[in-house]
């Protein structure tokens, strides 16, 4: 006989309606909000006591998951050492602990010297929860300035140590984001956060010895839509403060040679309009979307800012978003995207500090991600830049700015057999239904998959933000691809792959695109043959986890609710008009320009059409995709409250056998374990459940 699992947790219905438009919103799950009560606390439990039970008999199978993982990670490793000022900077992981230390040496003692600077394990010793936030060490190398968090409730806290005595000082503070020294190495400006909002908007400046309460706040962001941050220019000249929301930003600088003067506005804020900002000899270098939608790079004087003042030294071009630069004494540097791929551009400057010539650094695989690495000293001929694609490890290259040549100077050591030649990637394109073409990535094992349809496919997606979604390499993917599984990521409207156009065509009044897009993504892989269109697993993430929602319940209005079998979906934003419409919550206000503002009519209706917890009746008498729902107590970015609801309401309306599974981390926060091991067996207990559905073979 089958073992006999007990029922899946009840949750109590107390009705709470929210009247609007004339419209009543019902919400009988509203109670769970109340973190901490007995109640709440019961049931999160309760559903964490049923997963657990509901994936008995998965434990062998999640313990050699994580095996293998592990196996493909060399635990004992070394970052690139990089130079900053005097000193020279790594960090290192040790096999079996936790988290990296950090690590320096004076540039001219023997290399095998080495100082920890800090240890991440010793701040997280006896704790469940520990992640760094910002950090910053004084331009004379005497103090690190750091922060920490111990919840995962992304709330910070300011030490800063003394690395010559290695004690740590008395000076702190609460709930602090961003960290820069003046040149003194005395003076630290921060930024804080709204108590209820977690909105960074003070910015202050502390003396070093100075009590907390002598700070002296040089600045408030009263407009909620805006958050602050501060940092320094390259050539370190300039501290730049900056408010900046989903659309618009406004940028102040002070030298940094004058920390108790007052910050100069560069150029006023203007609606939908963004600059970005770095300082070289006397000039500021602005990359800006004032009049050019996918962004160009102005130049203008350091004493005369305003916008009139910009000289234009690089022009748009509408087929391959401008999306970065990094600016050195002798080059620059711009990140541009070709067809949804980026490319480095490396400009020499003449005499005059004009641009002259250019040359490309391109890369062979189909798809695949590069950026800048850490580049310190502003006065170097070599740029190092990070290269890794869905086949290739991550690399490190140094890139001679005279001769054009890349130098290796680490590759990512994958042990375990692994051997890039078994794995295959690729770049496709397909029609969405208004004709629009949408890149898909796609990697699988050579050996193990034929493209004839009958592989089982997992799919990932994400869409919103403005933000493309990384085609790096990873050593968890590679438990997937080893047992046959095509692995795909659709790059659908609302992300950042094809710039700002991109983006504005998947958020606000077309956000129906990206859930589409997703769903038509699908339907082409399987198809085309890419994968078995009876075992289709997808997942996502934070925003990408109401496209999960979305997704699921549109294809079933479409009369297609077998499209998925398996749905991951992490910390899912899925409860949109009861969090759209509290203004108290993080990131509410803020988010307006994201998805719309709901105490407007149109956008009101607009989002209750997509919202994935008011749209589960889509779901009833249908069959429901097996579904593993993840959440973390302590998230601040998308509340754990949502998921749980979201489950709560859906065991009302699911008629079918497929499992319907809610987990809690009780400690951690919007990214899960901060443990390096702790998150891996994360990993396994996913990958457990999606193999489990797809009735995968164990690898071979």
């Amino acid at each position: 006989m089958k073992p006999q699992h007990p029922a899946p947790p009840v949750a109590p219905r107390h009705p709470h309606p929210t009247a609007i438009h004339g419209v009543t919103l019902s919400d009988d799950y509203a109670w769970l909000r109340d973190k901490g009560s007995p109640a709440v606390t019961a049931y999160l439990e309760a559903e964490n006591a049923y997963t657990a039970d509901a994936m008995s008999g998965t434990e062998q199978l999640q313990q050699d998951i994580y095996k293998e993982i592990l196996s493909h990670i060399k635990e004992d490793d070394v970052s690139v050492p990089y130079r900053d000022g005097a000193w020279i900077y790594w960090s290192r992981t040790e096999k079996g602990l936790q988290y990296p230390r950090f690590c320096r040496r004076a540039v001219d003692s023997p290399a095998e010297t080495e100082n920890i600077i800090l240890d991440i394990n010793l701040l997280a010793a006896g704790k469940p929860f520990m992640s760094i936030g910002d950090s910053a060490v004084s331009p004379d190398g005497r103090l690190l300035a750091y922060t920490t968090d111990e919840t995962g409730f992304r709330q910070y806290t300011l030490a800063i140590k003394n690395l010559e005595t290695g004690q740590t000082l008395t000076d702190t503070a609460e709930r602090v984001g961003s960290l820069a020294w003046a040149a003194d190495s005395s003076t630290l400006f921060y930024t804080t956060e709204d108590e209820q909002t977690k909105r960074q908007d003070r910015a202050f400046r502390h003396i070093l010895g100075d009590p907390i309460t002598a700070d002296v706040e040089i600045f408030h962001e009263a407009d909620e839509r805006f958050n602050l941050g501060i940092g320094r220019s390259s050539d370190r000249q300039f501290l730049f403060l900056e408010a900046g929301s989903h659309t618009t930003n406004e940028v102040w600088l002070l030298s940094t040679s004058t920390p108790t003067a007052s910050f100069t506005r560069i150029a006023p804020r203007v609606d939908d309009e963004e600059y970005h900002v770095d300082h070289r000899d006397g000039f500021l270098y602005i990359l800006t979307n004032n009049q050019a939608e996918q962004f160009r790079l102005m130049r203008a004087p350091t004493n005369t800012t305003g916008r009139d003042r910009w000289q234009e030294i690089l022009s748009e071009n509408p087929e391959a978003p401008l999306e970065d630069f990094d600016l050195f004494q002798n080059f620059l540097v711009t990140t541009y995207r070709e067809r949804g791929l980026p490319v480095l551009r490396v400009f020499s400057f003449d005499p005059n500090g004009r641009l002259a010539g250019f040359s490309d650094i391109r890369f062979p695989d189909p798809a695949y991600s590069a950026s800048g690495e850490i580049n310190r000293d502003f006065n170097t001929t070599t740029y190092r830049y990070s290269y890794q694609s869905l086949v290739r490890p991550g690399s490190v290259y140094s890139y001679d700015v005279a001769t054009s040549e890349s130098t290796l100077l680490k590759q990512q050591e994958v042990p375990g057999g692994f051997d890039a030649s078994n794995y295959d990637s690729a770049r496709l394109w397909f029609s969405a239904h208004d004709g629009t073409q949408v890149p898909v990535s796609l990697v699988y094992r050579r050996d193990k998959v034929h493209l004839d349809g009958k592989s089982p496919i997992y799919v990932y997606g994400y869409g919103s933000y403005g933000y493309p979604l990384p085609l790096g390499f990873s050593t968890s993917r590679l438990a997937l691809l080893d047992r046959g599984i095509v692995v795909a990521y659709a790059h659908i409207r609302g992300g950042g792959e094809l710039g700002d156009p991109w983006h504005d065509a998947g958020k606000m009044m077309l956000k129906r695109n990206t859930f589409t897009d997703f769903i038509e993504a699908v339907e082409f892989l399987t198809r085309e043959k890419y994968g078995d269109p009876t075992r289709v697993a997808i997942e996502g993430g934070s925003a990408g986890g109401l496209l999960m929602g979305a997704a699921v319940n549109i294809a079933a209005a479409q009369g297609k609710p077998s499209l998925f079998r398996v749905v991951l979906s992490h910390v899912p934003f899925v409860d949109v008009m009861n969090t759209m419409l509290d203004a108290t919550l993080p990131l509410t206000v803020a988010e307006y320009e994201e998805w719309g503002n709901p105490n407007e009519l149109a956008a009101f209706n607009y989002m209750l059409s997509y919202s994935p917890y008011d749209n589960l009746e889509s779901l009833r008498n249908q069959p429901i995709p097996a579904m593993l729902v993840k959440t973390s107590l302590n998230d601040s970015q998308v509340m754990y409250w949502e998921p749980a609801k979201y489950v709560a309401k859906l065991r009302t309306i699911k008629s079918d056998a497929t499992p319907l599974l809610l987990h809690i981390n009780m400690d951690a926060g919007h990214g899960g374990a901060s443990g390096r091991y702790d998150y891996l067996n994360e990993i396994a207990f996913d990958y457990a459940f999606l193999f489990r559905e797809l009735g995968v073979e164990p690898a071979s």
